[in-house]
């Protein structure tokens, strides 16, 4: 299994779309709402989490 370093949205996409082709839509998900919080324009987060429908499925403290 290869080793993901994350530094940028795009490394959070990236490995969001490879975890929707391998069959891990949570997983997916989890990741582009990370990728969305990372950049700074609001219509480009949308169009991320667009890419990956479903609600949050994060657990705030």
């Amino acid at each position: 299994m290869p080793l993901f370093c994350f530094n940028t949205a795009a490394d959070y996409l990236d490995a969001a779309r490879q975890m929707a082709d391998t069959g891990r839509p949570t997983l997916a998900r989890l990741l582009a709402e990370e990728a969305a919080d990372r950049v700074s324009d609001a219509a480009e987060a949308a169009r991320i989490l667009n890419e990956f429908p479903g609600s949050s499925l994060r657990q705030e403290d």
